[in-house]
């Protein structure tokens, strides 16, 4: 099974993502920001093997090389993309957004 790394870049915008659901209200108290977090690396680490995975669209060329990503319906208004690059033997996570943001870019069918 292949290995799955976090970038540091991912990593800072998994933090960036707690404070923005926590200053902006989307969740009362921190824990329950952590465990949102939390559920979004668990559906990462449990997921990327099996779920369907689709070319990423050229505006994300500058997080890496032939990207693909998989989506994650975290809720009836919130999809998250999350972007990596693939080897024979890793799977490098570069880069998560949500239809919020960047849903102009993906194909929502997916």
């Amino acid at each position: 099974m292949k290995r799955i790394v976090l970038s540091h870049e991912f990593v800072d915008e998994l933090e960036e993502l707690f404070d923005i659901l926590v200053e902006r209200g989307f969740f009362s108290y921190d824990e329950y920001a952590l465990k949102y977090i939390d559920d979004l690396e668990l559906f990462i680490k449990s997921s990327i093997h099996a779920y369907p995975k689709h070319k990423a669209p050229s505006q994300f060329a500058k997080y890496g090389t032939n990207l693909k990503y998989i989506a994650y319906k975290k809720s009836t208004r919130t999809t998250w993309y999350i972007l990596f690059e693939e080897t024979d033997s890793v799977f490098f996570v570069r880069h998560i957004t949500n239809n919020h943001i960047s849903g102009q870019y993906f194909n929502e069918g997916q």
